[in-house]
């Protein structure tokens, strides 16, 4: 059946559209609940009007909402339950459970038909859906633990940040970079020192040419 939306209706169109849908859900949900009226001709020459009226009534309440969906996106919740060997819950964590959850953190007033979530079973990270507008669906994180988990997984992380921050954890590191640095450093090469007779033979060379000249000036004279 074709039926005029005269609402915005979540994950199905805006005021004003005209849809297609299934029998049953359009005379037992969308009709009963006002929010669309069979596409017949005179209800389809007040689409226009429908439709801008629809938009300024948009806007306000996205406005009015728009604080709300920033404090909302990427929220984190945790529930920390019982679960089994194979991480599958004894129960399940409900879409008013998430409401109640947030509301406490928060202090909002979501209530259980604007979280759009199945029925969490199993330990791990979820997803769940905020719908405040047709526009504004936050996405919220649901963190599931089993219980005990959590206690000692925190007393792991401490205690790794206790080692970390231990000067006494960090004193074997500066000692082994001490004793790497006198290896590398004491077969130091001087071989260089063998040269420096090499450097003195000129000097020995020097008094045989001053005799020589010495023993030539006499006869020069003596001529």
């Amino acid at each position: 059946m074709k039926v005029l939306l005269i609402k915005d209706v979540y994950k199905l169109g805006h005021a004003g559209d005209v849809k297609k849908v299934a029998d049953g859900f359009g005379r037992n949900f969308l009709l009963p609940q006002g929010l669309a009226v069979l596409a017949t001709p005179g209800a389809l020459s007040t689409v226009e009007r429908i439709r801008s009226k629809a938009a300024v009534m948009r806007a306000a309440l996205n406005q009015e909402m728009s604080g709300l969906a920033e404090l909302l996106e990427g929220v984190e919740l945790t529930f920390i339950t019982k679960a089994g060997e194979t991480g599958k819950l004894y129960g399940s964590i409900t879409s008013q459970m998430v409401a109640d959850a947030l509301n406490q953190k928060l202090g909002t007033k979501i209530e259980r038909h604007q979280i759009e979530s199945e029925p969490i079973r199993n330990l791990g990270e979820h997803q769940a859906t905020v719908r405040l507008t047709i526009d504004l669906n936050p996405k919220v994180k649901v963190v599931v633990s089993r219980e005990g988990e959590s206690a000692l997984k925190d007393s792991k992380v401490k205690a790794k940040t206790e080692k970390a921050s231990d000067p006494v954890a960090e004193t074997p590191v500066v000692e082994e970079v001490v004793v790497d640095t006198t290896v590398v450093e004491a077969p130091v090469v001087e071989a260089p020192v063998i040269d420096e007779p090499v450097v003195e033979e000129p000097v020995v060379e020097t008094p045989v040419v001053e005799a020589a000249a010495e023993e030539e000036a006499p006869k020069a004279t003596a001529e």
